[in-house]
């Protein structure tokens, strides 16, 4: 299994990527996060409230995910992290159903 690390602009938009991501099959689940970024965007430092999601999915799905998140994120850059993580058995059989 891995995790995807995906910041959005905010709750609205997460939500709208977890579900399309969900009614897919693409993910098993999504976690949402409020937080805070500091970054240089076009060469001046800047801070913003955004939102990280979390996604749990197959590893075979990633390349697939990662298209979809860019057809509709409205970053110009999304960042789009892959984590490769072991899970336990059961819940690694109930992601599979």
């Amino acid at each position: 299994m891995i995790l995807i690390y995906v910041t959005c602009k905010d709750n609205k938009e997460a939500k709208k990527i977890s579900k399309y991501l969900l009614d897919k099959k693409l993910i098993v689940c999504a976690n949402i996060f409020p937080i805070e970024s500091l970054y240089y965007w076009k060469g001046k430092l800047t801070e913003d409230k955004e939102v990280v999601l979390i996604l749990k999915a197959l590893k075979n799905n990633y390349k697939k995910i990662k298209e979809e998140i860019k057809k509709i994120h409205s970053y110009d850059i999304p960042f789009i992290g892959k984590i490769n993580i072991e899970v336990n058995k059961e819940y690694k059989k109930w992601s599979k159903k």
